[in-house]
């Protein structure tokens, strides 16, 4: 089951010739997901292959370098005769700065666009499988960051134990792995305990925006298999992070640490960096366990099961 993400927009709230504002392409299996839409985004979509069939566009606040993107990209799919609604979900209390941008160019698009607010701990999207939350963040502005997390996964089907319990080959090795007892021809029962394993847990993805670091992030992070968190400045710029509603790479290591995730991804990269950004890199990976990296645009990275 593909769980795949491709940094469209690395960089900070100025953009370089190297690094766009902030977007975030999640496909999982066939759900296209976006998080932030800066300037440019529809023209990185177009450059790294994403494609354009975003159902679900997840704004973590409406500073323009996480916005400005989305009035293009609207009228990009209205040209393309796009017929699919589509579903924005925005921090409460800023519906009206969404709307605003989605009329920009002085008329709504032809298709379907739902603004929904929302805050931390719920829900915005509930799919078959995985739902997207919102959790709080610390920020400048209203903001929130969001967390994809998979529903577990049946556990492992033992073959050997089947076969050795008597259960022929077909039907009912599906059967069992669905949960359902099967009756042999002797009159024997198996049970679906006696060949499946314990349940096993699904992924979890999380995408801060930009943020200090908060206990609401390490508890939204626990044990995530990809952390992608605020890492604007290196750690001689801390006081400036925290003035500014921002994050260090080495305080997003330690965040990572604290919350037991598996790989870290630094973003929002300050421009002061341009040419140099590998300093954070090595901030971060000086302090944290896991497999810290510094993507550029374009990157792309696939999130594995706990267990693989």
């Amino acid at each position: 089951m593909t769980l795949r993400v491709t940094f469209l927009g690395t960089g900070g709230a100025v953009p370089t010739t190297a690094r766009n504002t902030s977007a975030v392409f999640v496909q999982r299996e066939g759900d296209r997901l976006l998080f932030d839409c800066g300037e440019g985004t529809q023209r990185q979509m177009m450059r790294f292959g994403t494609g354009f069939a975003v159902s679900h566009l997840f704004v973590t606040h409406t500073h323009g370098d996480h916005v400005l993107g989305i009035p293009g990209l609207l009228q990009t799919w209205d040209f393309n005769d796009r017929e699919d609604p589509v579903a924005i979900h925005t921090p409460n209390g800023t519906r009206g700065t969404i709307e605003n941008l989605v009329t920009a160019t002085g008329a709504a698009p032809s298709f379907g666009v739902r603004v929904h607010e929302v805050g931390p701990g719920d829900v915005a999207l509930d799919a078959s499988e995985y739902e997207v939350r919102a959790f709080e963040t610390d920020h400048r502005a209203k903001s929130v960051g969001y967390v994809l997390v998979e529903d577990d996964r049946k556990g492992r089907f033992d073959r050997e134990r089947a076969e050795e319990l008597g259960v022929p080959v077909g039907p009912k090795f599906s059967q069992l792995h669905r949960g359902e007892p099967v009756e042999l021809a002797d009159g024997t029962v198996v049970d679906p305990e006696q060949v499946v394993g314990d349940p096993r847990p699904g992924r979890r993805l999380v995408y801060t925006g930009d943020t200090r670091p908060t206990g609401a992030t390490v508890e939204a992070s626990e044990d995530a298999d990809l952390l992608i968190h605020d890492a604007t400045f290196a750690d001689d710029r801390r006081e400036r992070a925290g003035q500014t509603g921002h994050a260090t790479a080495r305080q997003a290591a330690e965040l990572a640490n604290r919350a037991g995730a598996k790989r870290l991804a630094l973003h929002h990269v300050s421009s002061r960096y341009a040419g140099e950004e590998r300093v954070l890199e090595s901030e971060a990976r000086e302090v944290f366990d896991g497999e810290a990296f510094l993507p550029d645009d374009g990157d792309e990275t696939d999130v594995a099961y706990p267990d693989e």
